[in-house]
């Protein structure tokens, strides 16, 4: 049986090359899966990721940077238009991962979540690593996701 699992793909524009790094150094499940239950919770989704990202947004944290991302997998003309819609300057993007990083780190109440999802700050402090190099060099990026088969 074939089991698949979520992960991050970057892309840039203009093609970053050797100048931004492109790849995290741990897998990046625990950041797909906060993103897509954090960008459902305006659809009223109930998760402990759902919460937690409500209460980063009432801790003053914009998400909209980091809820800016699509399937990389386009399967029809509204896939494709999301995944053009998914560009974004980086340092927006650099800006809201600092922030989301000093919170879940700084803040208690982040105990279980970093518990249960080991990756998470660091793949998103990564994130904001990546975006702020990007953003040095005056590169937009695009964050995407996919099913890899893990077989």
């Amino acid at each position: 049986m074939l089991e698949y699992v979520p992960r991050i793909i970057l892309d840039f524009d203009p093609p970053a090359g050797e100048a931004t790094a492109e790849g995290f150094t741990s897998a990046t499940e625990d950041l797909v899966y906060f993103l897509s239950w954090a960008y459902s919770a305006r659809y009223g989704a109930s998760h402990e990721l759902t919460a937690a990202s409500m209460v980063l947004k009432t801790m003053g944290v914009d998400l909209q940077p980091l809820l800016t991302f699509a399937d990389r997998n386009a399967e029809d003309p509204a896939d494709e238009d999301a995944l053009e819609r998914a560009w974004q300057d980086a340092e927006p993007l650099a800006a809201c991962c600092r922030a989301v990083v000093s919170a879940l780190r700084g803040d208690p109440r982040f105990a279980g979540v970093l518990a249960e999802y080991p990756n998470l700050a660091g793949n998103i402090e990564e994130l904001g690593l990546i975006a702020a190099a990007a953003a040095e060099r005056d590169i937009r990026i695009r964050v995407t996701y996919e099913l890899e088969d893990e077989a």
